[in-house]
């Protein structure tokens, strides 16, 4: 029992711990382009904040296909078929490539209006219509690069992944020093600069994906020809498990994008408090999306070789250090909250937003790991994707945003009160994950 426990022990840390590190760095870049823009205005830095929400509803349909995909690349991986997971790879990236083009059509004809959408503060407006001309152009690269690690992660290859995001994040840290203040004889560009940057750094991300899947990667390779295969079994259960992750996850980001637009119309310094609490609550949420992420691939590799038991066996042990990560998210809210004040250049407004926002946090995050824990990591390595759709869909918009829009617009309540009632969703939910869960009904395997 103890050597079994202690090599479940060894291959939860051989996944979540690259994993952990890769959102960390992606914390990381969010936090250098907080960090900077905010010692230049909080309009800057709202701008860039929220024009970001275009290219966060994105990046949750990448995610939602490969979630999807995952579902059946980690079984199939437990069965060693390797020419059905290159299929479902080509699958992903035809998908991901159309998603990616009409995102950098539309936000490059359109920024005024969805600007205006996320805020009502005219430099607000302004400054975000500047960021997004420029980073739209980031979308493609950011697809095909998210989509093609994402599959690799789910045949247990994860150090790749935190390599090339490690060198982006500093790519980007330096772009911005260089180019948002004009360091070393470089124009100051302010918001464009930042722009700038995130555009070089995800560019740089795709030459290593690229030169990687050509020289290095021994598991499969991506071949151009993959793009025109057909394979209609396989097609039908890619969608079938893929399209309710990514209904959900576009559901989920689109709610999101809207609890920041809420907090947005309430005014600028509400708006640069979240910027900076939305931060804080990634920093807290790392481990719990790696532990996520491990059970994702380790229970539906347990599945796809046949090992039912064991895969609850392993679920049992995944949902205890979900609550754990989670304590520690709360910890490190907790932790952070005088250094945020501390640190920001905020007016006081904007400074009593952000504590009362840290102080629910604290509290949120744990609901949050478990709850991503059970409907990213257990349920949908059993192939349960439509469980998910409903309950994170239903809870957020019909409770969490339905309830905060009536406080903030119509009751007018303070922004903490309605902030609460925005994060009320994840605690809510927690009586409907563990139920399902104790019902085993995420439990199959869903290879053919």
């Amino acid at each position: 029992m103890m050597k079994d426990l202690k090599s479940f022990i060894k291959m939860v840390l051989v996944l979540v711990v690259p994993i952990a590190l890769q959102n960390l760095i992606n914390v990381g870049v969010t936090a250098a382009d907080v960090l900077m823009l905010g010692k230049v205005s909080e309009e800057v830095l709202s701008g860039a904040s929220l024009g970001g929400q275009v290219q966060f509803i994105m990046t949750l349909i990448y995610f939602g296909l490969t979630s999807g995909a995952s579902v059946l690349v980690a079984q199939y991986w437990g069965k060693k078929d390797i020419v059905t997971i290159e299929k479902v790879l080509a699958i992903s990236i035809r998908i991901s490539f159309g998603v990616a083009v009409l995102f950098t059509v539309i936000t490059f004809a359109f920024p005024e209006p969805i600007m205006k959408l996320l805020s009502s503060n005219a430099q607000v407006v302004e400054e975000g219509v500047k960021y997004l001309r420029i980073v739209c152009f980031s979308y493609i690269f950011t697809g095909l690069t998210m989509v093609y690690l994402n599959i690799l992660r789910s045949v247990e290859n994860v150090v790749i992944s935190t390599f090339v995001y490690l060198i982006s994040l500093i790519i980007n840290i330096i772009g911005n020093a260089l180019l948002i203040f004009g360091m070393a004889g470089f124009p100051k560009m302010g918001i464009q600069g930042a722009a700038i940057a995130t555009l070089f750094a995800r560019i740089c991300e795709f030459v290593m994906v690229v030169y990687y899947d050509r020289r290095r990667n021994k598991i499969f390779k991506f071949k151009l020809s993959m793009l025109f295969e057909s394979d209609k079994a396989l097609t039908q259960d890619f969608i079938k498990f893929s399209m309710p992750v990514v209904i959900n996850e576009l559901m989920w980001g689109s709610g999101v994008a809207v609890v920041a637009a809420i907090i947005g119309q309430m005014g600028s310094a509400a708006s640069a408090a979240n910027s900076i609490a939305q931060v804080v609550r990634q920093l807290a949420m790392v481990l719990s999306l790696g532990v996520a992420s491990a059970a994702a691939i380790i229970i539906g590799k347990t599945i796809g070789e046949g090992k039912l038991k064991a895969a609850k066996a392993y679920a049992d042990r995944l949902v205890i250090i979900s609550i754990i990560t989670g304590v520690l998210g709360s910890a490190v809210v907790m932790t952070a909250r005088p250094a945020a004040l501390a640190t920001m250049t905020l007016s006081d407004s904007a400074a009593v937003n952000l504590s009362a926002m840290m102080f629910v946090m604290s509290y949120f995050v744990i609901g949050q790991a478990y709850n991503t824990t059970m409907v990213v990591g257990i349920f949908r390595a059993g192939g349960d994707t439509k469980f998910g759709l409903l309950i994170d869909v239903g809870f957020m918009w019909c409770v969490s945003i339905a309830f905060g829009a009536i406080g903030a617009f119509v009751l007018g309540w303070s922004v903490p009160v309605v902030y609460m009632i925005l994060l009320s969703d994840e605690i809510i939910k927690l009586p409907f994950t563990t139920k399902r869960y104790l019902s085993g009904k995420w439990l199959r395997d869903v290879t053919r």
